[in-house]
């Protein structure tokens, strides 16, 4: 089915079929971020021949799609998509595979947007509520914080919303089911590095020289003592090496004068946000020292945590609730590790991010990775019946 041949009945296999067509075009031509233009023009022209009011332009190929609703004036709402694929080659084999090297959607944004744009259509074509609905389809989500540029070009000065939303599926949740959590859902994700310098030498005489490689090692045995001797028992924090260079392969016998550490830090508060970066510059500067060497700091805060408001909490689970039953939907999971750059969005204005399970199979950002389609009438599903419960207190 062409995807410019738009059904406009939930319940057609039409539509299904349409959803799929869509979903697998976007997997199928990847773009990474800031990047995402022919993504970008796709969703425009569908928006703009559903007859919705559009601007383009924020954080370079971003979108946002107003549609106002029937009933007059009323509570304004922002509905959030990603656009943003991943630098990795995929290893399927199926049609839709990405026919970009090197470029995959392995975090399911192409379902994200396939999503949206299947409830835009739908609303486009009723808009049966009171108040207005912003249809944010943001590029870079992937480690460029392209949420955050969207904010600083004047996001909700030039759109306004009194709450905002967004969805991610998740795989290993069972396939349609919801999870949602009040409070913290995901964690700050911030990086840090640390350069060790000395002066280097002949590793046969390394009296004769200051060694970054003793103060670097003396430096990741104490790392691990941040967590569990400063952060409180009843709180999560992470610290993981993820790098470290030193010297050449081919020179084993010299210490090197440089060694660079890199990690990343997860917190899910402010107060152990700053602990962890403080704590992480005190042990580098005393472990130079005690080495005779100097240590070089830096702690690049990337994205917040994610925090949910109780409120929209309570009207994203009711929504989800109407769409899959009571018994799929968690409303009290355990905080997540991850990061996600919606919680720019949530710091700016109230609102909640939910999870809808992806079934079985690999995890996201994996080369094997591939959203469930079986999903997709059920994510646009949510979003109708989020549009009815904030805008008219009710499901249809």
């Amino acid at each position: 089915m062409s995807i410019k041949s738009v059904p406009d009945d939930i319940g057609s296999e039409e539509f299904a079929n349409w959803l799929q067509s869509l979903r697998r075009d976007i997997h199928r031509h990847p773009e990474t971020a800031f990047k995402e233009e022919r993504t970008s023009n796709l969703v425009a022209n569908l928006l703009e021949s559903w007859g919705l009011v559009l601007h383009r332009g924020l954080a370079k190929t971003g979108i946002v799609a107003t549609l106002h609703g029937k009933r007059g004036p009323g509570r304004t709402i922002g509905l959030r998509a990603d656009m943003d694929a991943l630098f990795i080659d995929e290893k399927n084999n199926f049609k839709h595979k990405s026919c970009q090297q090197g470029v995959m959607h392995a975090c399911g944004h192409d379902g994200h947007t396939a999503m949206l744009l299947g409830a835009a259509r739908l609303l486009a074509k009723n808009p049966d509520f009171k108040g207005t609905v912003q249809f944010i389809f943001q590029p870079a989500e992937e480690s460029e914080g392209g949420g955050r540029v969207m904010i600083e070009e004047g996001l909700f000065d030039m759109f306004p919303c009194d709450a905002v939303y967004a969805v991610h599926n998740a795989p290993g949740l069972p396939t349609g089911d919801f999870a949602i959590r009040s409070g913290p859902m995901l964690a700050a994700g911030d990086t840090w590095e640390v350069e060790f310098s000395g002066s280097g030498g002949h590793g046969a005489m390394p009296h004769t020289a200051t060694d970054p490689i003793t103060a670097a090692g003396a430096f990741i045995n104490t790392v691990s003592t941040i967590v569990a001797r400063n952060v409180p028992s009843s709180e999560a924090a992470v610290l993981s090496i993820g790098h470290i260079h030193a010297g050449d392969y081919n020179s084993p016998n010299i210490i090197p004068g440089n060694v660079l550490i890199r990690g990343t830090a997860r917190s899910f508060t402010a107060e152990t946000r700053d602990l962890l970066e403080d704590r992480l510059h005190c042990l580098a500067d005393h472990n130079a020292r005690a080495f005779q060497c100097e240590a070089a700091f830096r702690f690049i805060r990337r994205y917040p945590p994610l925090v949910n408001r109780q409120d929209q909490v309570d009207i994203a689970a009711q929504a989800a609730r109407h769409v899959a039953g009571d018994d799929r939907v968690t409303t009290d999971i355990d905080p997540i590790g991850g990061s996600e750059d919606f919680a720019f969005m949530l710091e700016e204005v109230p609102g909640a991010y939910m999870l809808i399970g992806n079934g079985p199979g690999p995890f996201v950002h994996s080369d094997t990775y591939d959203f469930n389609d079986d999903i997709l009438l059920t994510g646009v599903r949510y979003w109708m019946a989020l549009v009815s419960m904030e805008l008219d207190g009710q499901t249809s």
